[in-house]
């Protein structure tokens, strides 16, 4: 004879408790067709993240709209953990994004939540691709409010508030804040597109945050070639002839 399946350890991430109690509710209710382990409960994505790297989790019910960090954001960021859970989203009726999450096989919940929908979602539920998340994120553009890396096993977030510059070499970008760097694999004409209201571009392979600019001077024994300082970095960024221009203007204009 097999041994039971243990059950299946869930955290619960909305920011209203009403929602977070009718979900445990629900899955209390269904505990004899799918036994599930309630493992915790978060009302933020930044809480979510901490509580998935302090104990083991098999699936998140994650609710797409919270202030802050959305679910979607959450999601990327959960998926960079070496064992990824199982991801369902939440959310309020939208036939736009339910259409995404669809044609992305992407299981999700309507609210107010059903039992027998609850059950189906968690009994199916997998892991997501980056690819589905890039597609869902295009259903609902909001930037990011950090760029994450995985080190050592844990999921470090960078504040894109503390970023300085982002810096392409080779197929990682740099991430520069005033204490270290970073490295991530992103694209930086992705990144661009992104942030493109907070950062400006100074070189084909280098953009900087735009309210951090500090001095821009010119190259002793250059014709035409420029530097820039940071606010909490001393370093020098060369500043392309081509970005120059245009990089004048966008100050002038803040």
């Amino acid at each position: 004879m097999n041994a039971p399946n243990p059950p299946l350890r869930v955290l619960i991430v909305d920011d209203e408790a009403p929602a977070r109690r009718r979900l445990r509710d629900v899955l209390e209710d269904c505990a004899d067709q799918l036994p599930v382990d309630i493992v915790g409960e978060a009302d933020s994505g930044l809480a979510a993240l901490d509580q998935a790297q302090q104990q083991p989790v098999d699936a998140v019910l994650l609710d797409i709209r919270m202030p802050g960090m959305d679910g979607l954001e959450c999601a990327a960021h959960l998926n960079q953990l070496t064992s990824p859970p199982a991801i369902i989203f939440s959310t309020a009726y939208d036939a736009y994004a339910c259409q995404a999450f669809d044609l992305n096989a992407v299981d999700y919940l309507v609210k107010p939540v059903r039992a027998d929908r609850l059950v189906r979602a968690i009994s199916r539920a997998h892991r997501l691709n980056a690819t589905a998340l890039d597609q869902l994120r295009a259903a609902h553009p909001k930037a990011r409010t950090h760029l994450s890396v995985n080190e050592k096993g844990r999921i470090v977030l960078i504040p894109v508030a503390d970023i300085l510059y982002l810096k392409a070499e080779l197929k990682y970008v740099t991430v520069r804040t005033a204490a270290r760097e970073f490295l991530i694999e992103e694209s930086l004409t992705r990144l661009e597109g992104e942030f493109g209201d907070i950062f400006v571009r100074i070189h084909r392979n280098c953009l900087v945050a735009s309210v951090r600019i500090r001095e821009i001077g010119k190259l002793p024994g250059e014709d035409d070639g420029h530097f820039l300082r940071l606010d909490g970095l001393d370093e020098r960024l060369m500043v392309s002839r081509r970005q120059y221009s245009a990089l004048r203007e966008k100050i002038k204009s803040n």
